[in-house]
């Protein structure tokens, strides 16, 4: 029997708060790609947890009041929810501190997921969510059952865990990195970078991944799939800050990746996206589709 319901996506791992100096923010870079994606007007459910205390309620709330389900966010009653903390050194660089053993590090397996990530058009995952026990061996269930599986990298350190790390290559259909990540695993293999391309057809051989997308910030991004690769300038702006960028623009490039649209589609789509939240404060920041539209439109000068 075909399923009838809208495409969607789910999005695995941490939804916690950023605290900074000056306030907190809804963050996680699940959530952030599970925001920006919502905001595309692709369906998406975030599969996380939360403690219950005030702060878990707060951000249940907050998603809640963006429209996006909570139906998949569980609720902790022993850990509290994900927080980072966020301080600036002399040179106003931040420094966050990742907090461990909270509600995220413990996101259980329930019955009714694998019908719902067998549904799903993607399943999204960082390699953070799996720094505890419980929640990796959630994910690798999960990676089990989904279709098409989409590995965020992100590395943050100190959770990176190299056999971890190749493990979930040789799971993932797709993987999307950004240039010191590209480095980090060529190492992590014991080779020797020489070149993007090299590199990154050296991962499709060994892990049998047929897509990379690889992120270069001003100096762009490229789409290897299968032999072919396609490079997309970066969109000259004015930073407002570079939260949550890599996000968005895996955001935009799954809004048209599930509509199997071309790749220069797929990748105006992520590339603008990218750099219209990069001209925004904050990973999340309140926007709408027809501004977006617009932003997109004076960029390229017609519909992407």
């Amino acid at each position: 029997m075909k399923n009838t319901t809208q495409p969607y996506i789910v999005s695995f791992g941490e939804v916690l708060w950023d605290i900074f100096p000056n306030g907190e923010r809804a963050g996680g870079a699940p959530f952030n790609v599970a925001y920006n994606t919502f905001k595309m007007g692709t369906d998406i459910k975030m599969l996380s947890k939360v403690g219950n205390d005030e702060l878990g309620k707060k951000l249940i709330n907050q998603i809640k009041n963006w429209g996006i389900t909570t139906e998949l966010i569980q609720t902790d009653e022993k850990f509290s929810t994900g927080t980072v903390i966020a301080n600036f050194d002399e040179n106003n660089e931040a420094h966050y501190d990742i907090v461990q053993n909270v509600a995220w590090d413990f996101i259980e397996i329930l019955p009714e997921h694998e019908e719902i990530i067998k549904n799903a058009e993607a399943f999204v995952f960082g390699s953070l969510a799996a720094r505890n026990e419980t929640s990796r061996n959630t994910l690798f269930q999960l990676l089990e059952w989904a279709k098409f599986k989409i590995f965020d990298v992100n590395f943050r350190p100190p959770f990176i865990d190299v056999e971890l790390i190749k493990t979930l290559l040789h799971k993932c259909d797709l993987v999307k990195m950004n240039k010191p990540e590209l480095r980090n695993i060529i190492e992590f293999l014991g080779e020797e970078y020489i070149d993007e391309e090299t590199g990154v057809k050296h991962i499709q051989k060994y892990f049998n991944i047929n897509e990379v997308v690889l992120t270069k910030g001003s100096k762009g991004a490229r789409y290897f799939v299968g032999n072919q690769s396609y490079t997309f300038s970066a969109i000259p702006i004015t930073i407002a800050d570079t939260v949550g960028s890599g996000d968005s623009f895996l955001a935009g490039f799954l809004h048209k990746r599930i509509q199997e649209k071309s790749p220069e589609e797929i990748m105006k789509q992520a590339v603008s996206l990218g750099a219209f939240i990069t001209s925004k404060f904050g990973a999340c920041p309140d926007y709408n589709y027809e501004e977006y539209r617009i932003f997109r439109e004076n960029q390229y000068k017609k519909s992407v």
